[in-house]
């Protein structure tokens, strides 16, 4: 398991842009595929982005794609997303997530962080 604190939530203007970050503990980092998920009130926790343990390969919801880029620096230990053109429907709690393999359902991943707010006003 690693240990994962997400950062860089806050309240911003439709358009507007965003960063979030997830920092990592443990020396096994690297060899985590990393996640994205994020959860409204009252909607269920919904994918958002992975990235394989290389930085490689990335996956994006539809939502979001062409929006967000998901990144990572495995000597930082540390994986972000970027948010861009952000809308009000991408409020919500965003949690990064580690898990074997890039995967887009949330149970396929053991290490939560605790979560981050992102409101987007209109």
């Amino acid at each position: 398991q690693v240990q994962l604190v997400e950062s860089g939530g806050g309240l911003v203007q439709a358009g507007g842009s965003l960063r979030v970050s997830c920092a990592a503990s443990g020396r096994t980092f690297s060899s985590y595929a990393m996640g994205w998920f994020r959860q409204a009130p009252g909607k269920e926790r919904e994918f958002v982005s992975v990235i394989s343990w290389s930085g490689g390969s990335t996956y994006y919801a539809d939502s979001v794609k062409g929006r967000f880029t998901i990144s990572r620096d495995n000597a930082k230990n540390t994986v972000y997303l970027q948010m861009n053109s952000l809308k009000p429907e991408d409020t919500a709690v965003y949690y990064c997530a580690g898990g074997p393999r890039p995967s887009n359902w949330w149970g396929d991943f053991g290490s939560w962080g605790q979560g981050t707010q992102v409101t987007v006003s209109s």
